[in-house]
């Protein structure tokens, strides 16, 4: 039986008729006493499950095995337990999502190491994300062979496709807010969405803490747990070392030939100091433009706040990269200047870099090579020649 959610449109008309109620202190639309969240009393008192570092999104378990998935969005999912029933007279704004879970619809990138790292990639039925753009091999590897079908990309779906698989839950990104009408078409098909929002924690472990909802979601949650635990304990066995002492910039070049940054603070940011670089940050004023992730700045004053920095990391994920120096300089002259381009010391990345929650500790380990000149190997940064 499909999952049931509940549409943009619906939610409007719900909240037009709560509204109405006023009039009649302690009653529901129907002239019943409204206690919030009938149907969920039936399951008995929820335990919250322990986060330690997500802000993003809550998690109740009940005795039963239900869970409820509350995301600061202010959307709720609620999780059935395989063979159990769904309790009567839920609140209409919560999304009903069974276990076990069968083709799933996947389209947020960051969370596919997250499912694979729970070895729950067996449920996830259509992606739009394509074999050569995947992040993990083994995702690679089934949209290749055919096990996961390629549905089209997250703002155009393949909704005959999704119908056709019965899908049950598709698992997007923020971006879906930017297409409202694709996250109404695929409720109108059934299909519950859960909007991940792991690119708004403002810790870098919180992200990774995403790790426990895919867990309740597929039935994983032990070994959620033990990734999480595994991950955060390496991360913190990376950052041991110390400050290194040196400066580092992380930028990209736009078109308009302003670099951008991200935001102090920011979890690249961090991850960088905990591989002991100080982050050469900018303020938004003065900026051309800005983001809660980015600050956007002309190249002349970025010159002047980041020409002495130590270490330069190019930021390969959004414009796809620079293969040299040379090809670096030829973004702007300016860089040439720069103390870390003329010293060798410069850096780069590529677009898997960010989707690769799961292999923080091995990032870090790599921007510390890459910060103290060490020479060890590295996989996910490479010095520019």
């Amino acid at each position: 039986m499909a999952a049931r959610s509940i549409s943009r449109r619906g939610a409007v008309g719900l909240a037009l008729l709560a509204s109405a109620s006023l009039a009649l202190p302690g009653c529901s639309p129907t002239g019943e006493k409204d206690d919030g969240d009938r149907g969920l009393a039936a399951l008995g008192e929820p335990t919250p499950v322990a986060l330690s570092h997500a802000t993003q999104f809550s998690l109740d378990a009940y005795e039963s095995g239900y869970r409820l998935a509350t995301l600061a969005s202010g959307e709720r999912l609620l999780i059935v337990p395989e063979g159990a029933t769904v309790p009567e007279r839920l609140p209409e704004d919560i999304a009903v999502i069974r276990r076990p879970l069968e083709n799933v619809y996947l389209a947020s990138t960051g969370m596919i190491c997250l499912v694979d790292a729970i070895g729950a990639l067996d449920a996830i039925g259509v992606s739009s994300v394509r074999a050569e753009d995947s992040p993990v091999p083994a995702f690679a590897e089934r949209l290749e062979s055919g096990e996961i079908s390629y549905g089209g990309i997250y703002r155009a779906p393949d909704y005959e496709l999704i119908a056709a698989t019965g899908c049950p839950l598709a698992i997007e990104n923020t971006n879906i807010d930017h297409v409202p009408e694709v996250r109404a078409k695929l409720e109108e098909l059934g299909v519950a969405v859960l909007m991940e929002q792991s690119s708004r924690e403002g810790d870098m472990l919180g992200r990774l803490e995403w790790v426990k909802l895919m867990g309740a979601l597929f039935d994983r949650e032990d070994e959620a747990a033990e990734v999480f635990d595994d991950v955060a304990r390496r991360v913190e066995e990376a950052a041991a070392e110390g400050p290194a002492g040196r400066t580092v910039t992380f930028f990209y070049v736009n078109e308009d030939g302003a670099a951008v940054t991200r935001r102090s603070g920011d979890y690249f940011c961090q991850m960088i100091e905990a591989a002991g670089g100080a982050y050469v940050s900018f303020s938004e004023e003065g900026a051309t433009e800005s983001s809660p992730t980015t600050v956007t700045v002309e190249m002349e004053r970025f010159y002047e706040g980041a020409r002495d920095a130590d270490v330069i990391v190019y930021n390969g994920t959004i414009d796809g990269g620079v293969t040299s120096l040379e090809a670096l300089v030829e973004k702007n002259a300016l860089l040439a200047d720069f103390r870390a381009v003329r010293n060798g010391d410069v850096w780069t990345c590529d677009s898997n870099l960010y989707q690769q929650i799961t292999s923080m500790a091995d990032i870090i380990s790599d921007l510390r090579s890459a910060i103290a000149g060490s020479g060890e190997p590295t996989t996910f940064v490479w010095r520019l020649e």
